[in-house]
């Protein structure tokens, strides 16, 4: 038989192929340009050309120096790609062309260069990122200030704000080397033209490359690579820098100064190797602050992410509250904020770092100057309009009603001789109303002053004028136009807060719903459709959903919108699947897809993309991201399970395919072998002895061969049914037989092969109806019956029964002969029971497989009469 085992070969090659990691990344760091990093590259890559690399120089800058571009004389070269930007040819890096070439080594020089619109990438390091993805080791030039950690450090320095940056994880799973010169011989080579034009050169040392700005970016580069290497290396028990228990927490807002907190906290947590997180903390005035500052803060959320922090939002008015309870109960030892300057209100509900402080307990708090705190006083200056001024006729005729009625009762009250304060209440609780029914502030607003002026001519002498005679009604006024405006304040307040808890608490539910239906929910396809509909429902968009590669695997999609199934779609989909990274709409990965395409990930591997059509810059917000990632984590799960699952029930297949292998072994070395002894020894002894032998002694040696020629013929007959099933897989193809035909059709070839059997069959009066193989079936009978007529003694009576019992159909075999030894019973349908005359018994296993692959079940037992009885059942599955 086939043994379908996979070639050793092929594993090793597969095992290979899994253990090859992603390439290594080598950076050539350096303070400034100049020093000598893309010399250093080339000499390095030159002794690897030597010594046999399959080498390619990807890239070099077009200015490098003479003495430089000598040492690439000899190499292999790949022509650079033109791109149009601007009515200009740039000439830029060709990373498909490098993948097609999938080189062992390759030289991209420039890390933190910025890729011209167009191209699949947004940064030159995600172009390094894949090709390490594929397996190819890379070399690579840096300087100091495109660091992303050290980027205000650099500010600081030189006053200069560099916008190409590379973020540190980047470098930190790099092997780093540190290329160095003196800073006067570094401005030497500036002065004799060696590394730019004289003009150039005469401007940068006036401005950037100065003696001062070079020493100090020389010691941060010296200080960031002697980081790098004690990251690498185990802190010691007694290490002076090692910090156990150590935990920060950098406060944010939407303020652009916020970025230099992440940064300082950054370096902190990389000094002290601790670990770090982000807080957000949401009010209801951050929700409608304007797009610029939405636009910020998700830089500064990814610039975090980046960087190697943990993102964390919370919700509430008081942000110094949410702080500290965050902090006691996230065990933080050390909480980084911004400072700011005062304003007119932190003289009356108190400053945040102030508020913050007597707060907390034993937690440090360490305030960053020119950074900013938290977001009650951050991004008022550009609100989105909807919160403060939203016109609708609606809400002015909602405005103009509740005033109105509150005038009609409060001249009622006048006439009943109710005094004005009663009056002062009724409109505060008209502009209380006006607040909680209204959409933004306009109108709580608009109702306050409109209150107090109504108040004013209805109510005060002189009636039906906006003059005062009393020197006491402007306090009066005064007091009730700025109650009314911190009534509609709080109020709307109020209502917001509300609006924000129930669009939390049903993102919750939906995540337990999703949750608790994948519990119960089976199939690949039936968990990609159940989460594909709740995402799409959720964000109102069209959404996609790969459980494979996109390129080979159709996807779940929801929505009308074709275009997420257009093949340009579908590559981004499979980049995102091939590089475990999010790209699309959004991103700084081909950016130019009309769907935002994220994976989702279970034991370190892809086995997924869920995509949803983008939303512009900036989308999905970081909220949305969240909820993305952890709908994509219950997808994995998921997925996972059903894979393990599927596993599961292959191992059970292939357990029991293995035990029929098992069996056709062992019936070929026992059941076979005796019967062709026995063949052999009586037509030998009928060649040998054949004219001294009488009639009776032939007879009998004929009549052996006869036998076992039978029995042999019964074994194939077995053996043909294990082929029949698919190699023990038992893959079988149900009819809908009449259980009276299979049985007439075992019988008649059982009497064929016994012509004196004593044997009675009893079926049903009505024709039974069963969904089974009939040949398998049948197979079976026939080997029940020829146990039966072989164990169950000559002159035995057998009986065959067929009956319907339970929404089953039930067949049974009786004898009355000596019945089955207590010690085999157990090990009957193993293969195991032991025949002195024939072997192992291969036989009942066969026909326990054929019956199990049926689903029904089988079982034997000893009459009490005397005898044995073999019963198997069937279902009837609803057969009419």
């Amino acid at each position: 038989m086939d043994d379908q085992r996979p070639n050793p070969d092929a594993l090793l090659d597969a095992i290979k192929s899994n253990d090859r990691k992603t390439g290594k990344l080598r950076i050539f760091f350096g303070y400034a340009a100049g020093v000598g990093k893309t010399y250093s590259m080339l000499d390095e890559a030159r002794r690897q050309y030597e010594n046999g690399v399959d080498l390619l120089v990807g890239y070099i800058e077009p200015h490098t120096r003479p003495e430089t571009m000598q040492l690439m004389e000899g190499l292999p070269l790949l022509p650079p790609l033109a791109v149009p930007y601007k009515n200009i040819s740039l000439k830029e890096f060709d990373l498909d062309a490098a993948l097609a070439r999938k080189p062992e080594l390759i030289l991209v020089d420039e890390l933190a260069h910025t890729n011209p619109p167009g191209m699949r990438n947004k940064k030159r390091y995600q172009d390094v990122e894949e090709l390490m993805k594929a397996g190819i080791d890379v070399y690579t030039t840096l300087n100091v200030q495109h660091m992303e950690s050290l980027n205000d450090v650099v500010q600081d320095i030189t006053g200069v704000y560099v916008r190409e940056t590379v973020p540190d994880y980047i470098f930190d799973y790099a092997d780093v080397k540190l290329v160095d010169i003196g800073p006067d011989e570094l401005l030497k080579r500036f002065a004799d033209g060696k590394i730019y034009s004289p003009e150039r050169a005469a401007a940068a040392m006036k401005r950037f490359f100065t003696t001062d700005n070079l020493r100090a970016l020389r010691e941060v580069s010296m200080r960031k690579t002697a980081d790098r290497i004690g990251h690498d290396t185990p802190v010691s028990a007694g290490s002076a820098t090692r910090q156990p228990g150590t935990k920060l927490l950098v406060c944010i807002s939407s303020a652009p100064s916020a970025a230099k907190c992440i940064l300082w906290t950054a370096r902190m947590a990389e000094a002290l190797h601790a670990p770090w997180t982000v807080l957000h903390v949401e009010t209801s005035d951050t929700k409608y602050v304007g797009e610029a500052h939405k636009q910020t803060l998700h830089g500064h959320l990814e610039m975090a992410e980046r960087l190697g922090g943990e993102i964390v939002t919370l919700y509430g008015e008081d942000s110094a509250a949410a702080v500290a309870e965050y902090a006691a109960m996230a065990g933080i030892t050390d909480i980084v904020i911004g400072i700011k300057k005062k304003s007119i209100l932190d003289f009356f509900r108190g400053d945040f770092a102030d508020r913050l402080i007597g707060m907390l307990g034993n937690i440090e708090i360490h305030i960053i100057s020119g950074g900013s705190p938290m977001p009650e006083a951050a991004g008022k200056k550009q609100r989105a309009p909807g919160r403060v001024v939203s016109f609708s006729w609606r809400d002015t005729l909602i405005t103009a009603a509740a005033l109105a009625l509150a005038t009609v009762v409060s001249t009622v009250l006048r006439h009943l001789g109710i005094g004005d304060q009663s009056a002062i209440l009724v409109y505060i609780l008209s502009v209380v109303i006006v607040s909680r029914v209204t959409t933004g502030y306009m109108y709580g607003a608009l109702a306050s002053l409109l209150s107090v002026l109504l108040f004013n001519f209805f109510f005060t002498e002189p009636r039906f004028t906006f003059n005062v005679i009393r020197p006491d009604h402007p306090v009066t006024f005064a007091i009730m136009l700025a109650v009314a405006l911190i009534t509609s304040a709080l109020t709307g307040r109020v209502k917001e807060q509300a609006k924000s808890a129930v669009e939390r608490e049903h993102r919750t539910e939906v995540m337990y719903e999703i949750n608790r239906k994948l519990l119960i929910t089976h199939g690949v396809r039936a968990i990609a459709e159940l989460v594909n509909g709740y995402i799409s429902n959720i964000f109102e968009r069209p959404a996609v959903l790969y459980t494979g590669n996109p390129a080979e695997e159709l996807p779940v999609s929801s929505g009308t919108e074709p275009i997420l199934l257009s093949p340009n779609e579908r590559a981004v989909a499979h980049w995102v699947f091939m590089n475990g990274k999010h790209a699309g709409s959004g991103t700084g990965t081909l950016a130019g897809a009309v769907g935002y395409y994220m994976p989702f990930i279970a034991q370190g591997r892809v086995l997924g993309v869920m995509g949803l059509a983008g939303g512009g810059a900036g989308w999905p917000e970081h909220k949305d991201r969240v909820f993305l990632q952890i709908a994509g984590s219950l997808a994995a799960m998921a997925l996972e399970r059903q894979r393990l699952s599927d596993e599961q029930r292959q191992a059970s297949v292939d357990a029991e395919k293995e035990k029929i292998r098992g069996d056709l072994l062992r019936a070929v070395s026992h059941d076979l072998r005796t019967p062709l002894t026995g063949i052999v020894g009586a037509s030998s002894a009928i060649l040998d002895t054949g004219d001294r032998l009488d009639k009776k002694e032939m007879k009998t040696l004929v009549a052996g061969i006869k036998e076992d020629s039978q029995w042999l013929l019964h074994m194939v007959e077995n053996l043909l049914s294990v082929t029949r099933t698919g190699g023990g897989q038992f893959s079988v193809h149900k009819t809908v037989e009449a259980a009276e035909e299979v049985v007439a059709e075992a019988v008649s070839r059982i009497k064929s092969r016994f012509p004196g059997l004593n044997m009675k069959t009893r079926v049903p009066r009505e024709p039974l109806m069963v969904p089974m193989d009939g040949t398998l079936i049948a197979q079976v009978l026939i080997n029940l019956l020829d146990n039966a007529a072989r164990h169950s003694g000559s002159g035995a009576e057998i009986r065959l029964a067929v009956k319907e019992e339970n929404d089953s159909a039930v067949f049974e075999v009786f004898d009355n002969g000596g019945g089955i030894e207590e010690a085999d019973l157990p090990h009957l349908f193993e293969g195991r029971s032991a025949d002195s005359v024939r072997g192992a018994g291969l036989g009942l296993s066969i026909c326990m497989s054929i019956v199990k692959a049926h689903g029904g079940n089988m079982e034997a037992m000893n009459n009490p009469g005397g005898g044995a009885l073999f019963r198997f059942i069937l279902p009837l599955e609803n057969t009419p």
